[in-house]
């Protein structure tokens, strides 16, 4: 019976998905573009950037050194690293809407419950999870989705759900920090979590469709009769699937592996002490919320920039320029000695993100 019931439950969906792309004036990826956007936005609930406003509440609440708290973050993203094979094994088992569902369910239950954390170990757990969704599931679901409806504007359609990772990268932090300031952090955590579930998780449930085919479009809303005939093999018939048993077999996967995972650490380790370190540094904290915002800012804009590069240029090539400038700002960060050098340095970081987020490595 419940399966029949899950049965039904999809298939209603898919024929809202249907319907709509019949109705809508416009290619129904864009559609299929906002809904994925939708998840890129919440899962900044677990953002290391989020965390960072927390930082200071909770170390004064709790007693906690800012270690410990960081610390749910690096554990969240190594149990990622763990699980991603796993996440791409139920996108092609279940279905990238399933996993979609389900991840931004748990996101924001997750978040809920971190308003309750009284002790490391439950903190660990809940903010650990979220973290495990923010890096895997979320990222991957939505960026199989999108690349299955463009083909063409492949890296333009990245570029702009980037952008909305940048718009959740600026507004969580936000509305955390006005948020802690009015009711506290505890309940500025509950809130976040059903932020979550009303963003993303019904735009999810009723308008995502897996593939175009699905709901009788082709890829880049081209026609049967014009456009395919028209589009090269480098765009549609170029498109070369590997099975994950092929994959495994090349060198050329592991070393992408190790490098995408130091590319990671180097993100997440400076995303979240940017602020206290610029305040440990005796700048102003409002220069360290300028920073943090201008980091976010500048990741959509490199997204999008980035989205356009990768069009023209060999991906390969915008990955090592985007790893060279990533652990190069990284690194400029020491030699940050004034709010100028330091906004700087923050918006180089943001644009290597930026690029981090958009191109297939």
């Amino acid at each position: 019976m419940p399966r029949y019931q899950l049965s039904c439950r999809k298939e209603a969906s898919l024929n809202l998905a249907n319907l709509l792309s019949r109705k809508t004036p416009f290619f129904y990826g864009w559609v299929i573009l906002a809904t994925s956007g939708s998840t890129q936005v919440v899962r900044n609930a677990a953002a290391s950037l989020t965390l960072a406003v927390f930082m200071y509440p909770m170390a004064d609440d709790l007693g906690w050194s800012r270690t410990v708290l960081a610390g749910a973050a690096s554990a969240g993203g190594l149990a990622s690293t763990f699980l991603s094979p796993v996440t791409g094994w139920a996108v092609d088992k279940y279905g990238a809407k399933t996993v979609l569902s389900m991840s931004v369910l748990v996101l924001g239950i997750t978040t809920f419950l971190t308003g309750w954390a009284t002790v490391p170990i439950f903190f660990y757990i809940t903010y650990g999870i979220g973290r495990v969704i923010f890096s895997s599931p979320v990222q991957i679901g939505s960026s199989v989705v999108v690349s299955r409806w463009f083909i063409k504007s492949r890296g333009r359609a990245n570029g702009i759900l980037s952008f909305c990772h940048s718009i959740g990268m600026t507004g969580f932090p936000l509305m955390a920090s006005i948020l802690i300031g009015i009711y506290g952090w505890q309940v500025t955590w509950q809130i976040l979590g059903v932020a979550v579930w009303i963003v993303a998780l019904l735009p999810v449930f009723l308008f995502l469709a897996e593939t175009p085919e699905s709901v009788g479009v082709l890829p880049d809303g081209e026609t049967p009769l014009t456009d395919i005939e028209s589009t090269s093999h480098r765009d549609i018939a170029g498109e070369i699937s590997w099975t994950l048993r092929e994959a495994m077999k090349t060198p050329a996967l592991w070393q992408l592996a190790m490098g995408t995972g130091f590319l990671y650490v180097i993100q997440s380790g400076t995303n979240i002490h940017m602020a206290a370190y610029l305040q440990d540094i005796n700048m102003d904290s409002k220069v360290a919320a300028s920073a943090v915002s201008l980091t976010a800012v500048f990741t959509g804009l490199g997204g999008l920039g980035w989205g356009l590069i990768i069009e023209k240029v060999a991906a390969r090539f915008c990955y090592a320029l985007v790893a060279a400038l990533m652990a190069a700002s990284a690194l400029l960060f020491i030699a940050v000695n004034s709010p100028p050098t330091a906004l700087m340095v923050a918006s180089l970081f943001g644009i290597s993100l930026g690029g981090a987020l958009v191109i297939p490595p």
